[in-house]
């Protein structure tokens, strides 16, 4: 799939001096940072329902009672 968007002019200086320092193309930055985004979205959902789930039932265990939950100790 392809996608294409404009910058203005100060936007494609910016993106362009990066571009340079980075050795990675515009493009390689646009998709790199639609996916981060993306992944960073999914993370912030998987922690409000951990933390919705964590608050219904507020219990923990060490990680000594969890071995010897697991017969690992």
């Amino acid at each position: 799939m392809i996608f294409s968007f404009e910058l203005n002019d100060v936007d494609t200086k910016f993106a362009q001096a990066y571009a340079e320092e980075t050795g990675e193309s515009i493009g390689e930055m646009a998709k790199n940072a639609l996916l981060e985004h993306i992944e960073d979205i999914m993370d912030l959902r998987a922690a409000k329902i951990a933390k919705a789930e964590y608050e219904a039932d507020p219990v923990t265990y060490t990680h000594e009672e969890v071995g010897r939950m697991l017969g690992l100790d």
